[in-house]
């Protein structure tokens, strides 16, 4: 048979046997006067073998170490050891499928080209904020909550979302507030304004968790990525506004 005949007999393609030639798995078969390769049954089978291997999945330097073994007993481990291997995937992929659930709920949901994919908590803030317009604060401050949502540690995550629901209630009046500061100076007369609005809507719990209001590296680094994405008047406002929310905490303590 000529190396087109085998391939086709076995179930690859020429390309294959020619590579499993170079790698040395196939051994060279004879050839003829005009020096085209002759194979037999013996080429056959061995190739036939070694395209079983691989649709195991094993690699081909697997396959080596498994053909050259003439009793079995290392093509025996190298079964197990897949085996274990592909049992392992299946826990990997079964826990990535649970993670992608609340993803394809957000895609159905319409909310995922707008923020990306997001977590859970998240997902819900999002719901309870619902519709505020057309405010160019709000698409912001939606980009703002995607930035946290991945930076904030998962252990951290749902208590800070939690804190931020309180954000849903008169969430419209304090972004135009916001929109209102656009290019202005941070001591404009209305940063004030704003800054007490954006604090009537913030609750207690919000003071450990916002960036800006601890010590914590990670969240004074998060802090300064959001305000160097505000207009100066703006990141005015909500520092002023967060500085109130930790003093109306203080105060309550």
């Amino acid at each position: 048979m000529r190396i087109g005949e085998v391939a086709a007999l076995v179930g690859v393609t020429p390309r294959a046997v020619r590579h499993y030639h170079q790698l040395g798995l196939l051994p060279e078969p004879l050839r003829r006067s005009n020096g085209y390769r002759t194979y037999g049954v013996r080429e056959a089978v061995l190739l036939a073998r070694i395209r079983r291997l691989t649709e195991l999945g094993l690699g081909l330097d697997e396959v080596r170490d498994a053909l050259a073994d003439t009793e079995g007993h290392d093509l025996a481990e190298v079964l197990r050891e897949l085996d274990a291997d592909l049992a392992r995937q299946e826990v990997v992929t079964r826990q990535r499928r649970t993670r992608l659930a609340p993803l394809l709920d957000q895609a159905q949901g319409g909310s995922l080209a707008l923020t990306g994919p997001v977590s859970p908590e998240l997902t819900g803030l999002l719901a309870a904020l619902g519709d505020v317009g057309g405010s160019p604060m709000a698409v912001k401050d939606r980009e703002h909550l995607a930035f946290l949502d991945a930076a904030t540690p998962r252990g951290r995550r749902g208590a800070l979302m939690a804190a931020l629901q309180g954000m849903r209630q008169h969430a419209a009046e304090v972004y135009g507030l916001l929109d209102g500061l656009v290019g202005q100076e941070p001591d404009d007369p209305q940063v004030p304004r704003a800054a007490s609005a954006l604090e009537a809507l913030l609750p207690d719990a919000l003071a450990t968790h916002v960036p800006g209001t601890s010590t914590d590296g990670l969240a004074v680094g998060l802090a300064d990525a959001l305000y160097e994405d505000l207009d100066p008047a703006q990141a005015a406002a909500v520092r002023r506004a967060l500085e109130l929310v930790k003093r109306r905490q203080e105060e309550q303590a």
